[in-house]
């Protein structure tokens, strides 16, 4: 690896290797460390980071292959490609129509003249050896998709090269190839839901930093020039050696050297951190300001903690757009309130959060109780909070289809903190009790 920067890492040297590569090309382990001068372990590491950072994928029976990183903005619309590659299935004709979308997909289980008025064109239609069925899909502007692992008519496969629309087959019955596409499109829109750094920041045109050689002057003039009462200083590699606060300057002359008022080593994040981790970091951190990094820890953007939060209540008013475990458990509870206004929940115990024995699982128990209480502490104060601790009591087992009531109380609560203890019960008989307590992040 002689000749290169010495200023970064083996491990970055070689992930600017791999994305410099064409698209398309395989990539071994083993001929990357050659190449590279370094381990097959060091090499291992950076092709799985690469995979992290979307741009290599590793593929059955092909191998590991450099890939376009899609936008982070894409479509929860799959394309006829996505769909091969999640069904495991293999191009029978019609590959160069694998670009395009499809809008929905229909189970051919009828008759075929049936089947015309559930087919048009954009959709994906899912069926077995049924060449006629292939054929009429393909008029109508659909893809195709063969189950059971097998092939079709010499007829068709022309058919489908001349229209451009992609006809394959898959190992998997009828049943599993519905149930892994709908998977795909169900973590796909989870994955939308969940804002990243990236999302408000890869919009920013000029980056404001200081250097270590400015003045206080300097600092005043970007400091009214931007807006920003902190500011970032960098070094001649771009890389974030601290932070200034412009209210530390108020009564120090221009011209001193901005280097004595440096706030050294600040705590930073990622492009690809969630919102809600930065928002986090920063209340644990007692910070409103974020440097935002690449892996060389060099400067690429700036947040705030008011961007942060504005940010997170603006993904809130949009339309659901997928539920993870925690809302599929809740999605069983209803709120009330009793005589008092006071917030409570209840419920039945679904089959799905029994265990083994028939009983609720302490887990599911747990999660139940944590969301009533952060869904509880919003009601009482206005502010999103995240879980410092907590400790629970299981006081006797809660069998499926049992209705529980969930009951918050508030024991103690300031700006910063909220002490909330939690009361599951069935049938006024107590089951389980928590006591959590809960950071804002609404405040540092």
């Amino acid at each position: 690896m002689e000749g290169r920067d010495e200023t970064i890492t083996k491990h970055e040297q070689l992930l600017q290797h791999i994305e410099g590569l064409k698209i398309g090309t395989k990539i071994s382990v083993r001929k990357l460390a050659k190449e590279m001068s370094v381990s097959e372990g060091t090499a291992y590491r950076a092709v799985k980071d690469a995979e992290n950072l979307g741009i290599v994928v590793t593929k059955e029976r092909i191998g590991t292959v450099r890939v376009e990183k899609k936008p982070r903005n894409i479509s929860e619309q799959l394309t006829f490609a996505d769909v091969v590659e999640i069904v495991e299935g293999h191009m029978i004709g019609g590959a160069d129509g694998l670009n395009k979308h499809l809008h929905k997909y229909v189970i051919g289980a009828m008759e075929v003249d049936a089947m015309a008025r559930y087919i048009d064109a954009g959709s994906l239609l899912i069926v077995g050896n049924r060449a006629d069925a292939h054929s009429l899909a393909l008029e109508q502007g659909a893809g195709v998709l063969i189950t059971g692992g097998f092939g079709t008519s010499r007829e068709v496969k022309e058919l489908a090269d001349t229209l451009d629309l992609p006809i394959f087959s898959s190992r998997h019955d009828t049943f599993t190839v519905a149930s892994l596409i709908n998977r795909a499109i169900f973590d796909r829109l989870i994955k939308k839901k969940i804002m990243i750094v990236e999302d408000i920041v890869n919009t920013r045109a000029k980056i404001h930093a200081l250097k270590l050689s400015s003045t206080v002057a300097d600092c005043k003039a970007l400091a009214d020039q931007t807006g920003q009462l902190r500011l970032p200083v960098i070094d001649e590699w771009n890389r974030v050696l601290g932070i200034v606060n412009r209210s530390d300057m108020k009564d120090l002359p221009d011209g001193q050297s901005i280097e004595k008022l440096l706030v050294r080593n600040p705590v930073t994040a990622g492009l690809q951190t969630s919102l809600a981790s930065a928002a986090q970091l920063m209340m644990w951190e007692g910070v409103d300001f974020l440097p935002i990094v690449d892996r060389n820890r060099k400067l690429v953007a700036t947040v705030s903690r008011k961007e942060v939060l504005q940010a997170m209540r603006d993904a809130r008013k949009q339309p659901q757009l997928g539920e993870t475990f925690d809302h599929l458990i809740w999605n069983g509870f209803a709120d009330e309130r009793d005589e008092e206004g006071r917030l409570f929940f209840h419920g039945f115990i679904t089959p799905q959060m029994a265990t083994d024995l028939g009983t609720i699982s302490e887990g599911i128990l747990t999660t139940v109780m944590t969301q009533a209480a952060l869904r509880a502490a919003k009601d009482m104060t206005g502010n999103d909070f995240v879980l410092d601790n907590m400790s629970t009591y299981f006081v006797r087992p809660v069998q499926i289809e049992d209705p529980v009531t969930v009951m918050p109380r508030l024991l103690e609560a300031s700006r910063r903190t909220c002490k909330i203890e939690i009361e599951m019960l069935h049938d006024d008989s107590l089951v389980a009790k928590a006591v959590l307590t809960l950071h804002s992040i609404e405040h540092g």
